[in-house]
């Protein structure tokens, strides 16, 4: 049985729903996640939840104590990178099974950034189009526009990230300073 990926320190949380273990998407949402941290003066380290290490557990009827840690990181965020590839236009089954499991509003007050990697930019509105959507659904607040990110920018993440930073950052810290006052 496969220890569930769970690294925790902060209030900024990548979660990761691809469903292999030491994905492209793993790095992208990891580099992600700690560069916004940075942006929006957040010192803490990031968290972690990389499903690949719970898929198994999370159709389980039976609860399993990794997967309960791992929802309790995701509702406890202050901002979440939520990231997956893009499986026939649309996020991995496996963030759809985890999120599933939260019960309604769970992400009220939560600011969550949606993040997918793709090989096409055919599906680049499938960020906004489909994993957007749910993210709201659970009651998060998504500020800003997701990062479609094609594999073809993969060489040059850095770069992309800075762009997508420096666009999002201060819509995240208001969104943060609205959540506060609430």
């Amino acid at each position: 049985m496969a220890a569930a990926v769970i690294v925790s320190g902060g209030n900024v949380v990548a979660l990761v729903g691809n469903p292999r273990s030491g994905s492209r998407t793993l790095a992208v949402a990891v580099e992600a996640a700690e560069t916004l941290a940075k942006h929006i003066g957040h010192d803490a380290p990031v968290e972690l939840v990389d499903l690949s290490a719970l898929g198994p557990h999370l159709l389980s009827p039976s609860p399993f104590p990794d997967v309960e840690v791992a929802l309790e990181l995701v509702t406890e965020a202050d901002v979440i990178v939520v990231a997956s590839p893009t499986y026939k236009g649309t996020y991995a089954g496996l963030l759809k099974a985890f999120l599933d499991r939260l019960p309604s509003q769970a992400l009220v007050g939560t600011v969550a950034l949606p993040l997918l990697v793709m090989g096409d930019a055919r599906h680049a509105l499938a960020v906004e189009v489909h994993l957007r959507p749910l993210l709201v659904e659970l009651g998060a607040v998504v500020p800003t526009p997701g990062l479609a990110l094609v594999e073809a920018d993969l060489p040059r993440l850095p770069e992309v990230l800075e762009r997508w930073h420096t666009a999002v950052a201060p819509q995240v810290r208001a969104a943060l300073t609205d959540a506060a006052k609430v």
